[in-house]
């Protein structure tokens, strides 16, 4: 690549985070001023960018954090806080609400296996070997899957991990290049 290229890109990196970052701070003045909840996704959220990005830069998450800490300057903060934990217990029983539902169907199912095999036993026709056989390897098999999607989440997060530091090194690379005649 020509220098006259990569410069260009350079260029064109830091007006696209300039970009970014005035998008932070007006998200930022935008939901102070209107007394909504001050977090790193709330912003990241209301600006369109990712939380990475927020991460990335030290200075756009500590005014996110001295905004988020700093009192309510009016009444209307204060009605807005208590909106936002009703927003929070509505959220918290919606999933108690789903977990319960996830356990309600686990027990009819299992209920179900169980008056089966009552019905099985009662009949006289009972559980052939084949079928117990049948029933142990899928025990196995199921036991597999979930440790086969442990791996896949273990190896999910070290490629998130590995991708954050080649985003960290890229990004010294850049402001290294970018320092350099």
């Amino acid at each position: 690549m020509s220098g006259g290229a990569a410069e260009s890109l350079i260029a064109a990196r830091r007006r696209d985070t300039t970009r970014r970052r005035q998008r932070v701070l007006d998200a930022l003045h935008h939901l102070a001023a209107a007394g909504q909840g001050i977090s790193v996704s709330a912003v990241a959220r209301k600006a369109g960018v990712d939380r990475s990005f927020l991460y990335r830069h030290h200075d756009l998450r500590a005014q996110i954090h001295a905004r988020s800490a700093a009192p309510a300057a009016s009444p209307a903060a204060s009605a807005t806080a208590s909106r936002q934990s009703l927003l929070a217990d509505a959220a918290n029983l919606r999933e108690q609400n789903q977990r319960l539902r996830r356990q309600n169907t686990d027990l009819t199912a299992r209920l179900s296996e169980v008056l089966g095999q009552e019905v099985f036993r009662t009949s006289g026709i009972g559980r052939t070997d084949d079928s117990e056989a049948l029933r142990t390897r899928i025990g196995q098999l199921e036991q597999e899957v979930l440790d086969l999607r442990q791996e896949l989440e273990e190896r999910t997060d070290d490629l998130d991990a590995a991708r954050a530091a080649n985003r960290d090194l890229m990004t010294l690379a850049n402001r290294n290049t970018a320092g350099q005649p």
